[in-house]
């Protein structure tokens, strides 16, 4: 559905150098602190900014290729985009109209009622939660065949990203041929939403792996410097100085819990993880 291959941008104070996959039927995540380079992968991958070099296939095919038909296909949300805050949602209707030949009317106007969204009120006066529900909706409303999201769910109290997590997963349970990419620097997000996460840090992808696997063979070991003295090295990810000795960072849990029984090891959450593979050493 989506392939970026060592996709690269220069600025002045900042570098992308990155490649990621999105397979058809999966929801995939990209994690990482703001300024990290999430938002300027997606603006690359549709096009809105130019790159240094790389290639980018959507739809199976080359992305400056893409009709505007086969554009249709693509459902988009980005952080600084967004209808005019004059508009209600009853002058929306009709632009969706001409801009998508598949604009779903009967669906989007029952989702409207179902999240309670107010047709007749101008988009400046919603809140962040109503306006990032908006967005999501505009998105899934025309058979988009893949979503591309950069952090639909930032600034939302729990309940709204709760709501609009809940879209998306509807969204995929229609169609196994539908897939998403999503963006947050909020790890909780995207565990309980995604089949793989990347992680991405000053442009770079420091990590790919799914997320189950994530969650039950990733953990962090607490030894002390004897102990990490005669620690097997070969599945440690990165290690890092504490005042009691060291923490390290492994994919292979079960390797220490046989074989290194008196260490300590703990469930590493994705944000530890993340901030092991970021602060850590290799």
């Amino acid at each position: 559905m989506l392939k970026i291959e060592h996709l690269k941008k220069q600025y002045d104070n900042f570098s992308l150098d990155c490649s990621l996959e999105v397979q058809k039927g999966t929801i995939t995540g990209l994690i990482g602190q703001n300024g990290a380079g999430k938002s300027t992968t997606f603006k690359a991958a549709l096009g809105l900014i130019p790159f240094d070099s790389g290639k980018i296939t959507l739809l199976g095919k080359d992305s400056k290729e893409l009709t505007p038909k086969e554009k249709e296909k693509l459902g988009v949300v980005l952080s600084d985009s967004g209808f005019s805050g004059y508009l209600r949602i009853k002058d929306i209707v009709p632009i969706l109209r001409t801009m998508y030949s598949e604009f779903d009317e009967d669906f989007f106007t029952k989702q409207i009622q179902r999240f309670q969204l107010p047709v007749d009120k101008r988009l400046n006066d919603f809140s962040t939660g109503m306006k990032a529900k908006l967005k999501v909706l505009v998105a899934i409303s025309h058979h988009a065949k893949l979503l591309l999201l950069d952090e639909p769910t930032a600034g939302l109290d729990v309940i709204a990203r709760d709501e609009l997590l809940l879209m998306l997963r509807e969204f995929m349970e229609k169609d196994e041929e539908c897939a998403i990419l999503i963006s947050s620097h909020i790890s909780s997000d995207l565990e309980t939403l995604c089949d793989d996460l990347y992680m991405i840090h000053d442009g770079r992808t420091i990590l790919h792996e799914e997320t189950d696997v994530l969650l039950s063979d990733y953990a962090l070991l607490k030894v002390d410097p004897e102990q990490y003295k005669e620690l097997d090295k070969q599945f440690i990810l990165r290690y890092k100085e504490e005042s009691y000795g060291y923490s390290c960072l492994t994919n292979q849990k079960q390797f220490y819990m046989e074989n290194f029984p008196k260490i300590v090891i703990e469930k590493g959450s994705i944000d530890e993880v993340i901030m092991m593979m970021v602060r850590g050493r290799e």
